[in-house]
């Protein structure tokens, strides 16, 4: 099979389409072909060395297809049945073992390609607006890279929670797409401060909750923006991790609550995942959650993606199709 491997951290270029051998399940889990992968910021990350692994190995954890065999012991899934995960380690690839009970079945009709553009960035949407800060109607929510994958959906899913969400996007193009998924308000950062500019929209009084996939360039700034016993959810780091602090600022600037959340703390259970695999792959199916796919790239065109990833280039999902 074709496999994209890293040798060595670094730049978009370590991403070498290579041969390897298909896997072959072992007990407890299925060998599923990969029709479609999605994308996602950590795999940056890992890349980079940011995030450590053993070398070499085959980037991704996201993707969906159809189950080619099992292992002993597998009652979850069986052959021929189209399926999901976000946890195949190794999924830029054409082939991928997963464990069986992290795969989540498709809906009748959904294709492919939206369960991988929906299901890693919808349940991340989905955990940050219902579990980390459950948004309620009266809610105020600022959403920062709403255009992104996981910000376009975290603005539908707010406002369907009956929340008023504000956004932060970096050009005119992207600022219409968020208003499009919801977005009451959107700010263009790279003209306006945000800081300011919510704080306007607000009235002086600032949102209940951040959510922050920056990092770097946003984190301590965001702080500014909460009402007291507000809670800032850093989920991501895009921009770089951010810097240190004491965290007698959470007191000085209202009580504040902090927290870093990762998906895998919110799906630790097949329960609590087919829970929330099964809401938003429904809603996607009866759109009422519109996805935005903003670019396809083949799987030897991994080092392309991650360029145009990391280059703010692209809006939505991206997907790698083997």
């Amino acid at each position: 099979m074709k496999a994209i491997r890293v040798h060595e951290t670094g730049g978009p270029e370590v991403l070498r389409l290579e041969d390897a051998p298909v896997p072959r399940p072992k007990e407890g889990e299925a060998l599923v072909t990969v029709e479609a992968a999605g994308l996602n910021f950590i795999e940056v990350y890992f890349r980079r060395g940011w995030y450590k692994a053993a070398l070499p190995f085959t980037p991704g954890s996201e993707c969906a297809g159809t189950v080619r065999e099992v292992g002993p012991l597998v009652t979850a899934v069986k052959p021929g049945d189209r399926v999901a995960t976000v946890t195949a380690a190794g999924s830029y690839a054409e082939f991928v073992v997963v464990p069986a009970a992290r795969l989540v079945p498709l809906p009748e009709g959904l294709e492919a390609k939206e369960a991988a553009a929906a299901l890693l960035q919808g349940m991340t949407a989905h955990y940050l607006t219902t579990s980390v800060y459950p948004l309620t109607l009266g809610d105020t929510c600022l959403v920062h890279a709403a255009a992104g994958g996981v910000g376009l959906l975290l603005c539908q899913i707010a406002k369907k929670l009956g929340a008023r969400v504000i956004g932060t996007v970096s050009t005119w193009d992207k600022a219409a797409l968020a208003k499009k998924a919801g977005a009451d308000e959107v700010v263009i950062y790279t003209e306006k401060d945000f800081v300011a500019e919510v704080k306007n929209a607000t009235g002086g009084r600032g949102v209940n909750v951040v959510y922050d996939s920056v990092g770097a360039t946003t984190f301590e700034k965001g702080l500014d923006v909460l009402v007291p016993r507000g809670m800032m959810s850093l989920y991501g780091q895009s921009s770089g991790p951010a810097a240190p602090f004491d965290p007698q600022v959470l007191s000085a600037k209202g009580s504040l609550f902090l927290t870093r959340p990762t998906l895998g703390h919110y799906v630790a259970t097949r329960e609590e995942l087919l829970h929330r695999a099964g809401e938003i792959l429904g809603w996607v199916k009866d759109g009422s959650l519109k996805l935005r796919i903003g670019a396809e790239f083949p799987l030897e065109k991994a080092a392309d993606a991650h360029r145009a990833l990391e280059g703010r280039k692209t809006t939505g999902k991206v997907l790698l199709i083997p």
